[in-house]
């Protein structure tokens, strides 16, 4: 029987610091990670990769979270790939704005703790089989 392929996620974030902590907590979690600086690069790599979900900053150099989302939701290759946006933008509208433009899940990142982002890619994943 095969070894069942680890989930590839797609960390979308500029912050190093953050990139290692996800990377860490991630790949011990059994995920192949990739990472994507800014939001060019993430629109690029999500079509390359084709993660089996994407986790997104908001801001980023280059192209933004919510352009970076308008993008891979137009592409053929990520239009139904699982989104969860992990930013501190907080507020109403921009939650609102990031649902609408298909994101499946919203984290503000001061609010969950790294165990919780990773129930979060897990429980999203589950839906999706």
């Amino acid at each position: 029987m095969p070894a069942k392929r680890a989930p590839k996620i797609l960390v979308v974030e500029d912050e190093t610091f953050l990139v290692k902590i996800y990377t860490v907590k991630l790949k011990k979690e059994g995920f192949d990670v990739s990472i994507a600086n800014d939001g060019e690069q993430a629109v690029k790599m999500a079509e390359e990769l084709k993660p089996d979900l994407i986790l997104l900053d908001l801001i980023l150099p280059k192209l933004n979270g919510f352009e970076a989302l308008e993008r891979m939701r137009a592409s053929a290759a990520n239009k139904s790939t699982p989104v969860i946006v992990l930013s501190n933008l907080g507020q109403e509208e921009d939650i609102k704005r990031a649902e609408g433009l298909g994101a499946d899940g919203y984290l503000v990142k001061a609010n969950f703790s790294i165990q919780d982002i990773v129930a979060k890619i897990q429980e999203t994943l589950e839906k999706r089989k």
